[in-house]
This record gives structure tokens, sequence and C-alpha cells, in this order.
């Protein structure tokens, strides 16, 4: 191993500049020589490929989004694209590749491995929506700017006595309304993952009035239904007047925290060190507060559950 690449593929997430950097400066302390790969496994294709030097991440750290910038393939998806990008990877000399991003850049990875090109994955969404780690990179972050909308978004709520249903991302997982509605203090959370009966939730808005509550916060994941017929059938069942607030992409950016910081230093430095060892095909994970290596096929086949004494928790702190 003296020469890898690094990427970012799919959806952006905070922490993924950290993770870069880690990638990049603890390949140098090793070593290795360094190269990014821009917009992901397109700019594989296209041989966007730049050489990162210890000055390359400075003062990127503490920014969203990713230096290396971040798409969408289809093309890398046939076997023309897998082999052009093939190609690429031999003419740079790269002899292994660290990929950031969620399940479907874990399965371009894994097309790598069986390529002969050693890939390891480190997980970024914000969705937390991958098996085999407690938490992905960006996840807390997205939690957080969640919360800050629920605490700006209460004062008005209160102030005109009414209900907000407030929808976040989450089509699949619902770990970013569940947190946020547990530490924001939603009446309701809604996720695609269990079933409701908005007669229920009617039901507990109603107790709340009565025994002198003035506004009510519902928090949905985008994946359990939208805010906006939600809001009209909770209308409809009570005559009073809500309002929706859907945050869309502004989840996705802002600064990272520093939990996400600290968790893509440590699995950008680790997918370094199983690189070195010859690993591939390994997705590094968090479990316990320990870092951990897991089969890519085993992350990806495994089903990824809500923690249900958390939901329980939200129905509990919201009678």
């Amino acid at each position: 191993m003296k020469k890898i690449g690094v990427l970012t593929s799919g959806g952006d997430a905070p922490g993924m500049n950290a993770a870069i950097r880690a990638v990049v400066r603890s390949a140098i302390y090793h070593g290795l020589e360094v190269v990014g790969i821009r917009r992901g496994y397109s700019g594989l294709i296209q041989g966007d490929i730049m050489p990162m030097e210890l000055g390359s991440v400075a003062d990127i750290i503490h920014r969203g989004g990713t230096m290396l910038f971040t798409a969408r393939s289809e093309e890398f998806r046939t076997p023309a694209g897998q082999d052009r990008a093939l190609e690429v990877i031999q003419e740079h000399g790269i002899d292994g590749i660290v990929v950031i991003g969620g399940d479907g850049s874990f399965r371009g990875a894994k097309v790598l491995c069986d390529r002969g090109i050693n890939a390891i994955g480190i997980p970024g969404t914000i969705d937390n929506d991958i098996a085999c780690t407690d938490y992905t990179i960006g996840f807390d972050t997205a939690v957080n700017t969640v919360i800050e909308a629920i605490d700006k978004i209460r004062d008005t709520a209160t102030s005109h006595e009414r209900t907000y249903v407030v929808e976040v991302m989450g089509r699949d997982a619902g770990d970013i309304a569940l947190w946020a509605g547990v530490a924001g203090g939603a009446e309701s959370v809604l996720i695609p993952e269990c079933k409701y009966d908005i007669k229920e939730i009617v039901e507990k808005l109603e107790r709340g009035a009565n025994r002198g509550k003035k506004h009510s916060i519902i928090l949905v994941a985008e994946g359990a239904g939208k805010a906006f017929a939600i809001s009209e059938v909770i209308r409809e069942l009570t005559g009073k007047e809500t309002r929706v607030t859907v945050l869309g992409h502004i989840q996705r950016g802002g600064s990272p925290t520093a939990f996400d910081r600290t968790l893509a230093s440590r699995m950008g430095s680790h997918a370094v060190e199983l690189l070195i060892k010859g690993e591939c095909a390994k997705m590094i994970g968090i479990q316990g507060n320990q870092i951990v290596a897991t089969d890519i096929t085993q992350a990806l086949a495994t089903p990824r559950k809500p923690d249900m004494s958390l939901y329980n928790l939200a129905g509990v702190l919201s009678i």
C-alpha cells in the first residue's frame, strides 16, 4: 500500500470534511501518498483526481459539506462504467480507496473490492440508517439543527397558541425525528418504522388542551407521512388552526458538532490503518464508543432498526 484515494459519495453530511482530513493526514503520517477523488464515483470515472498534502485539508474540520464535492453516478452501476473506473485507478497508481457515504456508496466500495481494489467504507449520512454502527457521521449535527429549529418554532407556537407539525428528513429511517423529538420535547413523534393512529394523536392534543396546554409540536419523519396532509387532518378533527414547517436541506448543512468531528476523525484514521493491513470491503463503525470494522456485505444485509426504548420513552414523556 503506497498510494490511497479518498472520495465522498451520495448525500453530503456534516463531518465529511473532518473524515477527509483524518484520512489524508493519517495516510501521510504513515508515509503514504494520498489523492482526492472529486464528485464521488462520477469523478472517479472521469479521472477528476488531485493530489492531497497536509495543507490541502487545513481549516476544513469545522466546515459542513465536503471539499471533494459529491454526486450520484448511474454510470458506475454499469460494467462499462466500472471498467473505466478501474482503468483510472490503475493509471493513477492507486492501491486503495476510502469511501465516505451511505449504503449506495458502500455498494460501490464492494464493487471495487470485487474488482481487486482494496476499499474501506466510512458511514457518512445524516439519517443514521446504516447497520453495525451506533452512529453515522452527520447524524448528531442534523439532530442538533432540528432541535434548534424546534426551540424557535415553540416560541411562536406558544405566542399564538397553535399546534405545529414539523417535517424532518428520514425517508426510511426515523432516527432524526426520534432523537430530536425526545430532546426537543415534542408532543408526538411519527417515524416510518412504527405505525401510528392519527386519532390517538388528536386525543393527546385534546388532553393537553384540557389541562391548559397552549401549544404542541408534532415531529414527522418524511417517510411517515407528509406534514401538510397530517396538519389538515388534525385541523379537520379538532377545528383548531395548525401550522407546518418543512425543514428540508437545512438539516444537511452547518458546522459539525464536536461529536461528529471526533467520530469522523477516529473513523478516518482507522480506515487508513485497515488499508495498510491489506483489509478490504470493511465498514468502519462505532459500537459502545469503540471503533470497529464490519464486513460491508454484512452491514448492507442487516436491517437497521430504531431504538424502541427511546421511541417508548418519547410516548411516556409526552403523556
